[in-house]
C-alpha cells in the first residue's frame, strides 16, 4: 500500500511513524515543501521544544482547546499525554516538568525531538521529500490506486492513501486545493498573539513582568488569570497569549482594535484596594507611597501607577488624599487600555480555523467526502492555548491517523 503524508511536521512524523509500525507492509511517504522538516518542532519554546503539557485529569486538560474539544475527548483517551511521554521515553528521550506544567525534553533542546523522529523514520523506512509542494490531487475511486497528486515542479506521484498534515494556512486561499472536493474551510484567523497597546503609559516598562494578573476583553466574556509581560510594543505573556486564543475570532471580527481591562491585584476588590491604603495610614504613616511598592508589584511598575494616579513623589500615607488612594485603587483593580493591532507571539504562528470537523470522521480523522483521505494535526479546525497543547494535537491525531490509514 502506497501511503503519501503532505507535511513534514509533527503531526505528519506521528502519522508515519505510526502507520509504519501498525502497517509494516507498507510504503510511507512524508512530503514537506520547504527545505527542512520538523521546522515549528525547531523553534517551538525558545528552541527548546514544549512537547505536550503534564497529564491531568481531562475534564481540566480539554480546556485548554478554544477549538476542537468535542472531537479531541475521545481521541484523547486514546492517545493523550501520558502517552507521549511513554511514546518518546521508549525512543530513547526524557521529559521534565516545568512549574507551569509545560513539558520539554530534560535536554533543553529541540534537536533531542527532531533527531528522534528522524531516525525513527529512518528506521522503519519512511521515504522524506523536502522542497517538495503539493499543488493538487485527484480521486478516482473506479482507479487501483486511488489518488494522483500533482507537485509544484510538475511532477505526478500515486498513492492508495492520502494524509494531510500540513499545518494552518494564514489566510483561507491556502485550503483551495483542499475545497475542490467539496470540504468546507472555517476562515482562518491567528490565534496566540500579543496586543498591541501604543500610547500606553507602561511601555517604558518593557521587560517588566507580573506572576498574577487577571486580563479581560471588555465586552464579551473572555478573561484568563495569570502572568503578564510588558513589552516595547504592549502586553504579551501566558494570560495574554491564552486570552488571545479565546478571543480569536471575535478580536479578528473587531479588526483587533478593542480595550482590555487589567485587575493587577485580583485577589482584593476595589473597597479592599481602599480599605488597605486607609489601614496603611496608620500603619506606615511616615512612608513614602511611590517608592514603597505592595502586593508583590514590581517597584517600576508601581511607581508608574503613582504617577499616573497623580500621586507626588515624597508623599507619605498619613498626608494621602482620599482623593488620590480611590485614584491608584482604580488603576490597580482596573487599568484600562486601548488595543490597536496584535504581534505574533515569536515565530511559533498558530492560527484557528481550517477543515470543518464535520467533514472528518471523528473516529478514524478520514474525510466524510474523499474515502482513504485522512487529515491530522492543526489543519483542521483545531486549536489549543500555549503550554505544549498545540503539540499534543499534532501527536494525537498524528496516532490516530497512523492507526487507521492502512486498514
Amino acid at each position: 500500500m502506497q501511503i503519501i503524508i503532505v507535511g513534514g511536521g509533527a503531526s505528519g512524523f506521528m502519522a508515519a511513524i505510526t502507520a509504519a509500525e501498525t502497517f509494516p507492509d507498507s510504503h510511507i511517504h512524508i512530503l514537506e515543501k520547504n527545505k527542512t522538516v520538523l521546522n515549528k518542532v525547531r523553534i517551538s519554546g525558545g528552541g527548546r521544544c514544549n512537547v505536550t503539557h503534564q497529564p491531568s485529569d481531562l475534564r481540566f486538560f480539554i480546556k485548554n482547546y478554544p477549538r476542537g474539544e468535542k472531537l479531541l475527548r475521545k481521541l484523547l483517551l486514546r492517545f493523550g499525554p501520558k502517552d507521549t511521554i511513554e511514546w518518546f521515553e521508549k525512543r530513547g528521550v526524557s521529559l521534565k516538568v516545568e512549574v507551569d506544567g509545560r513539558m520539554f525534553p530534560v535536554t533543553d533542546s529541540s534537536h533531542t525531538i527532531i533527531e528522534c523522529l528522524l531516525r525513527t523514520a529512518k528506521n522503519l523506512g519512511i521515504k522524506i521529500s523536502t522542497s517538495t509542494g503539493v499543488k493538487s490531487f485527484k480521486y478516482a475511486s473506479d482507479s487501483k490506486i486511488g489518488f494522483s497528486l500533482h507537485l509544484d515542479d510538475g511532477q505526478e506521484l500515486f498513492a492508495d492513501r492520502l494524509v494531510i498534515a500540513t499545518g494552518g494556512y494564514p489566510k483561507e486561499t491556502g485550503f483551495d486545493w483542499i475545497k475542490e472536493h467539496n470540504h468546507q474551510i472555517v476562515p482562518p484567523n491567528p490565534s496566540l498573539f500579543t496586543f498591541n497597546t501604543p500610547g500606553n503609559y507602561l511601555l517604558p516598562l518593557a521587560g517588566v513582568s507580573v506572576q498574577d494578573v487577571l486580563v479581560k476583553i471588555s465586552g464579551t466574556k473572555h478573561e484568563w488569570r495569570g502572568p503578564v509581560l510588558i513589552t516595547h510594543w504592549g502586553f504579551s505573556g501566558p494570560a495574554v497569549l491564552k486570552l488571545s486564543a479565546w478571543g480569536a475570532r471575535d478580536l479578528a471580527e473587531n479588526n483587533y482594535n478593542f480595550s482590555c481591562r487589567i485587575n493587577w491585584v485580583p485577589d482584593l476588590n476595589e473597597q479592599q484596594l481602599r480599605d488597605f491604603f486607609v489601614g496603611e495610614k496608620t500603619k506606615t504613616p511616615k512612608q513614602q507611597i511611590s517608592s514603597h511598592a505592595k502586593f508583590g508589584i514590581p517597584s517600576r511598575l508601581w511607581k508608574a501607577f503613582a504617577e499616573q494616579a497623580e500621586i507626588p513623589d515624597g508623599l507619605i500615607w498619613s498626608e494621602a488624599p482620599h482623593k488620590l488612594l480611590n485614584r491608584l485603587a482604580d488603576l490597580l483593580n482596573n487599568s484600562q487600555f486601548d488595543v490597536k493591532g496584535k504581534t505574533t507571539f515569536k515565530e511559533e504562528f498558530v492560527t484557528c480555523g481550517g477543515v470543518t470537523l464535520s467533514d472528518i470522521n471523528p473516529e478514524n480523522l478520514e474525510s466524510k467526502k474523499v474515502p482513504g483521505l485522512y487529515f491530522a494535526g492543526e489543519v483542521m479546525d483545531v486549536d489549543g492555548i500555549t503550554g505544549g497543547f498545540n503539540f499534543q494535537n499534532a501527536w494525537t491525531t498524528g496516532y490516530i491517523v497512523g492507526q487507521s490509514v492502512g486498514k
